[in-house]
C-alpha cells in the first residue's frame, strides 16, 4: 500500500482544514517545496496535492506553486482541485504531474470524466467525498443526493481505475478512517481505492493495508507528529510482506 503525504494549498499557503470547512484553515508549513522535499527524503513515492481555492472556485488557482513543487522533487504527484475541463487535465499532465484528480466533475459532468479516462486511462483518479454517505461537491460546499457506492459504480463503468474516498466527518479529526465504508466500497468495485480522511496513526495504516487498500493519504497527522511518515511507510511494507 502506498502512503501519500498531503499538501493542501489555500491562498498560496500549506494548510489543513477540519471536516472540509474552509473557515477552519490553519497554516501547517512555511514552504510547500521544502515540505515535499522532506516527504521525499522520508521515502514517500507519491505526493497528494490539492488546490483548495481551485476546488471551491472551479478553476486552477494555485497551479504555479504546485508546478514549483513538481520541479523540485522526484516523487510522483497527484493533483486535485478545480480540474473541471480537459484543458486543466492536459495542463497538469503536460507539466509533469503524474495523476489528476476529478471530483465535482464526476457529479456535474460525467461525460467529461469519460472523455478524460479514455484519453488518459492510467492518469485519472476520481475523488468521492461523502457526508453521511452522500457525495459532496464544489470543495465540499454542496451535498448531492447521490450515494457514494452508486457513484463509484458509475465511475467504474466508464473506466476509472483510481478512486480516492473521503468520509468528510473524519477529515482532519485524527479519529481514524471509516473502515466500514472503505470495506464496502472496495467490495463494490474493482477500482484501486485510496483512503483519505482520519488517517492518524500507525494502526490506521496497518488496518488499511490489511483491507488491501491501494493507498492511504495522510496530512494533519504527519504535520502534528502523530504519524511518523518513515514508520508508516515501513509498517505498510511489513504488512504487505506478511500477506
Amino acid at each position: 500500500m502506498f502512503v501519500l503525504p498531503a499538501i493542501d494549498i489555500k491562498d498560496g499557503t500549506c494548510v489543513r482544514l477540519y471536516k472540509g470547512d474552509y473557515s477552519t484553515a490553519h497554516k501547517v508549513a512555511e514552504s510547500a517545496v521544502d515540505t515535499a522535499k522532506k516527504f521525499e527524503a522520508d521515502g514517500a513515492q507519491w505526493l497528494h496535492m490539492v488546490d483548495l481555492d481551485g476546488a471551491k472556485d472551479g478553476k486552477r488557482v494555485n497551479s504555479d506553486l504546485i508546478l514549483e513543487v513538481r520541479k523540485n522533487c522526484g516523487m510522483k504527484i497527484e493533483v486535485g482541485g478545480g480540474i473541471r475541463d480537459m484543458e486543466a487535465v492536459e495542463f497538469y499532465l503536460s507539466n509533469g504531474i503524474d495523476r489528476v484528480i476529478l471530483g465535482s466533475a464526476a457529479i456535474r459532468d460525467p461525460d467529461f470524466v469519460k472523455a478524460a479516462v479514455k484519453k488518459y486511462p492510467n492518469q485519472i483518479a476520481v475523488s468521492i467525498d461523502a457526508r453521511d454517505g452522500m457525495v459532496s461537491a464544489d470543495g465540499w460546499t454542496d451535498t448531492s443526493e447521490v450515494n457514494y457506492i452508486e457513484l463509484a459504480k458509475q465511475m467504474e463503468d466508464i473506466g476509472v481505475k483510481y478512486i480516492i474516498f473521503t468520509d468528510i466527518s473524519k477529515d482532519g479529526m485524527l479519529s481514524g478512517p471509516n473502515l466500514t465504508m472503505l470495506d464496502e466500497l472496495k467490495s463494490s468495485v474493482k477500482c484501486n481505492i485510496i483512503a483519505s480522511g482520519g488517517v492518524a496513526n500507525l494502526m490506521d495504516v496497518i488496518n488499511l493495508t490489511a483491507l488491501n487498500i491501494y493507498g492511504a493519504i495522510s496530512g494533519k497527522a504527519i504535520y502534528t507528529g502523530g504519524l511518523d511518515l518513515k514508520r508508516a511507510l515501513a509498517a505498510a511494507e511489513a504488512v504487505e510482506e506478511k500477506k
